[in-house]
């Protein structure tokens, strides 16, 4: 789902083939509810005008099914924070975003012991560096964890 999720961020066909690939799930898994969120952030992305607030709208809600389902997760939670990090802040819908920024950050941390493989720690520890979303002194600590 992963190598998915990256595809579908770059490209409006392979968001749509995301998208498609997860709409019909309805199980209880946390991690796949939170990638099927991002896929209708991504369909959100790629909507038009008209269309755009429904599917962030649902990708809200299945974003909230997601952590209530694992609320310790930080793949989940970099999902969410990675889609509501770049919401416009007008929506109301970035309610969380401190909240995940900080969990993140103590997860990529204490990695290896942060639940997350090394590659999704590398797509943290980069997320939160390069897009600014830590101070210059965590940006430092994080640049000395080990993978």
């Amino acid at each position: 789902m992963r190598r998915h999720y990256e595809l579908a961020a770059a490209d409006k066909s392979a968001g749509e083939k995301f998208y498609k690939l997860l709409a019909d799930y309805k199980d209880r898994d946390g991690l796949v509810l939170a990638y099927k969120g991002a896929s209708e952030a991504i369909r959100a992305r790629d909507a038009s005008m008209f269309n755009k607030l429904t599917y962030v709208q649902d990708a809200a809600k299945t974003f909230e099914q997601a952590v209530s389902i694992d609320p310790q997760n930080p793949e989940i939670r970099f999902l969410r924070f990675s889609v509501e990090s770049n919401l416009p802040a007008f929506l109301g819908l970035s309610k969380h975003v401190d909240e995940d920024k900080e969990m993140l950050l103590s997860a990529a941390l204490s990695h290896p012991k942060s639940g997350l493989d090394s590659e999704a720690f590398r797509t943290v520890r980069d997320f939160l560096v390069e897009r600014g979303h830590v101070t210059e002194s965590d940006a430092h600590k994080l640049s000395k964890v080990k993978e």
